[in-house]
């Protein structure tokens, strides 16, 4: 086939996903994997061979990362049911004071974030902003904006988010080096983000009747709000509150009301136990490249540095301390890492058939030509990562998707540059300020915080799409700064 007609096919076959997607109302996975046999025949492929396109595909991306995100999950879930990711929160909020408060749970928001998925992190942490906005008698949006888009600037850009994960897989990157240059970036882009929501909560927000209710009680008006933003309290008696707790999703409540009574953990646990598959991990990155080959500490870092061990080994002492010792039952144990799994397993499948999308790209030999087309535009690679992935997130929502099916277009063309390490894991963070930026109506998380945070659908799009949208072209430009330097 020509290269016209094969691009065209590529066209069709990214605007008949999207159109499954976004007007049919398929699932991602059950989109991308009809999309890919659609395409792999049209384009070409023989039937005989369509199966075994399809399990290189999914194989090779499951592989490397169906392991990693089942193991972030289980590591989330048991910090999330013991009460450490409320206790860490907790404990920041208290060490910084009432002055600081956003800024605490923005730090809370950050390190929640990590081993925890963007929902989870915003169910565990949006009734601490519930109960610190009703006693400090100020707008609750001062208080979830910064945290949530701390939380969703952890998700979109680093491992073990499975959006970060099947990117890197897909393009080759290590993921030592992806955190090592992330993680300082994030941290800054949540800085960023708590200031630019100080400034964006000058103006109060009305809020929903019922969770404005829910919040400070049935008595408190949205001209109360108002009056407080402005430091005027004459008008209104102490907030109370209605009663009403936010929860867990039914099954992880159920389940956490079932353990054991036991001391909350302490802050520090959490956060050693948060940082230790990270440190493993930079280890592991930093001995391949500082020590010899024939060095034994070498080998032994980088077994544990390798993210499926680092997480694993983690995974076994947050079982043991977060759980064993504090009297759960070796089945309570089980139950809690195993209440981790279903609700990744969607998101390995859809990673896996971005894998199968990216296979059938490759060997149809449409990727070769999408690559050439994306050569010749003259951006340079960081640029198509971020343009490409912030479309695909506009217009489907999902950032895992965007980021899997970006990757897919793009790794014919990274094979061809002989990029460095560095450059790859700077590249994969170009990608996710793409996946965290315009997060709107057609995203699950969008409608998750602005009907926590009481907005309606405009302001909803004022604020919390302008800053992850500003945050994540930040996070581009930031590897874009550091290109040259790596």
């Amino acid at each position: 086939m020509t290269p016209l007609i094969l691009m065209i096919i590529a066209g069709a076959g990214i605007a008949l996903l999207l159109l499954l997607v976004l007007k049919y109302k398929f699932q991602p996975f059950v989109a991308l994997m009809l999309v890919s046999i659609i395409v792999a025949l049209v384009a070409g492929v023989k039937p005989a061979d369509l199966v075994a396109t399809i399990e290189g595909g999914m194989g090779k991306t499951l592989g490397h990362i169906a392991i990693i995100i089942a193991l972030g999950a289980m590591i989330g879930r048991i910090i999330e049911l013991s009460g450490g990711a409320e206790a860490l929160a907790k404990t920041l909020i208290n060490r910084f004071g009432n002055k600081r408060t956003p800024l605490a749970l923005t730090v809370a928001g950050f390190m929640v974030g990590i081993p925890v998925f963007f929902e989870v992190g915003v169910i565990i942490l949006m009734p601490l902003a519930y109960g610190v906005a009703r006693a400090a008698r100020k707008p609750l949006l001062i208080f979830a904006l910064p945290m949530c888009a701390a939380l969703l600037s952890v998700h979109a850009f680093l491992p073990p988010h499975p959006g970060a994960v099947a990117a890197a897989g897909q393009l080759g990157a290590d993921l030592g080096r992806v955190l090592m240059f992330g993680l300082p970036i994030v941290a800054v882009l949540c800085l960023i983000g708590y200031v630019i929501a100080g400034r964006m909560t000058r103006k109060t927000y009305p809020m929903t009747d019922d969770i404005r209710s829910e919040v400070y009680g049935p008595h408190i008006s949205n001209q109360d709000l108002v009056d407080w933003a402005n430091n005027d309290y004459s008008k209104t008696a102490d907030a109370t509150h209605s009663g009403k707790q936010l929860g867990l999703e039914e099954s992880a409540s159920s389940l956490a009301a079932r353990l054991p009574k036991a001391p909350v953990p302490g802050a520090g646990i959490i956060i050693a136990l948060i940082l230790l598959p990270i440190i493993l991990i930079l280890l592991g990155t930093l001995a391949t490249t500082m020590l010899s080959a024939d060095s034994g500490l070498r080998s032994v870092l980088t077994v544990l540095g390798a993210p499926l061990v680092a997480l694993l080994i983690d995974t076994l002492l947050c079982a043991w301390i977060l759980g064993s010792r504090r009297g759960w039952s070796r089945s309570q144990v089980s139950d809690v890492i195993g209440s981790a799994l279903p609700g990744v397993a969607m998101v390995i499948l859809i990673a896996g058939a971005g894998g199968v999308f990216g296979k059938v790209l490759v060997d149809t030999g449409i990727g070769a030509v999408v690559s050439e087309a994306l050569r010749n535009t003259g951006l340079p690679v960081l640029a198509l990562g971020f343009l490409l992935t912030l479309l695909l997130r506009a217009v489907q929502g999902s950032t895992t998707v965007a980021l899997v099916t970006t990757a897919g277009i793009l790794s014919p063309l990274i094979a061809t540059l002989n990029l460095s390490a560095n450059h790859m894991a700077l590249l994969c963070l170009a990608m996710g300020g793409g996946g965290l930026a315009m997060s709107h109506i057609n995203d699950a998380g969008y409608w998750m915080f602005t009907k926590l945070a009481g907005l309606n659908v405009g302001d909803g799009l004022r604020t919390w799409t302008f800053l992850v949208t500003v945050l994540g072209t930040l996070g581009f430009l930031m590897t874009l700064l550091l290109w040259p330097f790596v």
